[in-house]
């Protein structure tokens, strides 16, 4: 059972690999922005003692580990299957990329969050504030370029689809997070501009503060947008509507084939769908006749849809509904 699958996942690698590297490339554009962007960051709030400035360097170390994270996911989910698991590992992928959505909130959020009740409760004025907004304006051009790379990758797959609905039947969290992350840190940037010029405006120095507290709300609201998307794929999501009633087409065009009684699918990860049909055959076919028909079947599945990794069927003649056969095909 293993060495099939081995070559089940051999054969359709290739399919997956193109998606892959398109993720790997959006994700390696955001590392390469954000270490560039959190050393400066960190310079900076050093020099001028911005407690705004500094949840912003936070923000960015945070999004290079977890975007480090998620090249850890892809790497792994590429492991071929072994004895211990059978199907593969790609289900790796959504488990990383959930531990990014706690570490968003956690190293993220609640620093910032702290930073800033701190800056409110012990005000200090902040020093060569010009230093800050030369940062800022280098960073957010720095980070526009990551977001364009990821929002490019995500209307690739989006067509005529809105935002959330994409990301809602996604099966590949690693450009949306990116996306969602790089559009966090924009609007993280644009209000480290604006309280920090309120704070030199009307020389209140809370205003700092202020603005690393909205800092922080806004991580913790993309942080639990992110967990709730990548919780519902870790548990288990559904293939796309079109391929499960592709499946029931096919199925339905056997001549063996009396009824189509449930098409269930699960994704193990981007590229990997198990697929289960429950099927009736008909009273004058022969038991040679039902191999021939899922051989046939199981071969047309995968033809049609390569990210189909394994067909299990589940026999039922008319005269005999009450007690199912299972049958696994791959």
């Amino acid at each position: 059972m293993v060495r099939e699958a081995v070559a089940a996942s051999a054969g359709a690698a290739s399919a997956g690999d193109a998606e892959d590297g398109d993720s790997g490339k959006v994700v390696i554009a955001a590392i390469a922005a954000n270490l560039a962007i959190t050393v400066t960051k960190f310079g900076a709030a050093l020099i001028t003692g911005s407690a705004s400035m500094l949840s912003e360097a936070v923000h960015s170390l945070v999004d290079s580990g977890n975007e480090a994270l998620m090249l850890v996911g892809l790497k792994r989910s590429r492991k071929p299957p072994d004895e211990r698991h059978p199907f593969g590992y790609a289900r790796e992928l959504y488990f990383w990329t959930f531990v990014v959505a706690l570490v968003i909130f956690a190293g993220g959020a609640v620093v910032s969050i702290y930073e800033g009740v701190e800056k409110i409760l012990h005000p200090q004025p902040v020093e060569s504030a010009w230093i800050n907004f030369v940062v800022l304006g280098v960073a957010f051009v720095m980070e526009a370029i990551s977001w364009v790379v990821a929002l490019r990758a995500f209307n690739a797959d989006r067509g005529e689809a809105g935002v959330f609905e994409t990301v809602h039947a996604s099966k590949d969290p690693t450009v949306f997070i990116v996306l969602f992350e790089d559009s966090a840190a924009l609007v993280g940037l644009i209000i480290a501009a604006a309280c920090l010029s309120a704070d030199l405006l009307l020389d209140q120095p809370i205003y700092d503060g202020v603005g690393s507290i909205l800092i922080g709300l806004v991580l913790a609201t993309t942080a639990a947008f992110l967990a709730y998307e990548t919780k519902s794929l870790l548990i288990g999501e559904s293939a796309r509507p079109d391929l499960v009633h592709g499946v029931r087409v096919l199925v339905r065009e056997e001549k063996a084939v009396d009824q189509v009684n449930e098409v269930l699918t699960i994704h193990l990860g981007p590229k990997v769908v198990i697929v289960n049909v429950s099927l009736d055959v008909r009273d004058d076919v022969s038991a040679g006749q039902v191999e021939q028909a899922l051989a046939r079947i199981e071969r047309r599945v995968k033809e049609r849809f390569p990210e189909v990794r394994r067909v299990f069927t589940e026999l039922r003649a008319r005269e005999h509904r009450d007690r199912p056969e299972r049958t696994g095909r791959g």
